[in-house]
């Protein structure tokens, strides 16, 4: 890395779906972030952001949310803002669940999901869960902070048969270098 690069400053994370066929239950997705400690990068989340919090410091929030897949154009959006994130974070693990309270539902059920990740115009990842389809939850992608203390992504699609609840504890676990 020159001098000249900053790194990932300012990012974002958005979730589409198509809504659930008439007469059936509504389905819902959720963007979450979990931060991790420099001190515990692979152990229990220091916080986790999802459709009712925000973190603690106001760095990564939820712009839009949706329980059935009618917005327009992106159905959910988070924002991360990792160059006013404090030092002692060395991780933010992104991830995307599947309500489960109407239906038991998997990837395969959800009609035409989408999900891009993205700093400024310049996108990072595109997903649409085809690799993950039995899975009721998925990581797609972590913010680490590199040596110099600037942030880089790392794209990658990991599966979870997870309820909501446990799949926001054990989600930064599932990848360690």
């Amino acid at each position: 890395m020159n001098g000249l690069n900053k790194g990932i400053r300012k990012a974002e994370v958005a979730l589409k779906w198509d809504p659930s066929p008439t007469g059936q239950p509504p389905t819902d997705l959720d963007i979450v972030a979990a931060t991790y400690l420099a001190g515990d990068p692979y152990g229990e989340p220091a916080y986790v952001v999802h459709f009712d919090s925000r973190s603690p410091d106001g760095t990564i929030y939820l712009n839009r949310d949706s329980k059935d897949g009618k917005g327009f154009g992106w159905d959910e959006v988070m924002t991360l803002e990792l160059d006013r994130l404090d030092d002692r974070y060395a991780r933010v693990v992104v991830g995307v669940v599947i309500q489960q309270r109407s239906a038991h539902r998997t990837f395969v059920g959800v009609l035409g999901p989408g999900l891009r990740i993205r700093e400024g115009y310049t996108v990072l990842t595109e997903e649409d869960f085809g690799s993950v389809l039995g899975a009721t939850a998925a990581t797609v992608g972590e913010f680490v902070r590199d040596t110099s203390g600037s942030w880089n992504f790392q794209p990658g699609i990991r599966g979870f048969e997870d309820d909501p609840a446990t799949f926001t504890r054990t989600m930064g676990r599932a990848h360690q270098p």
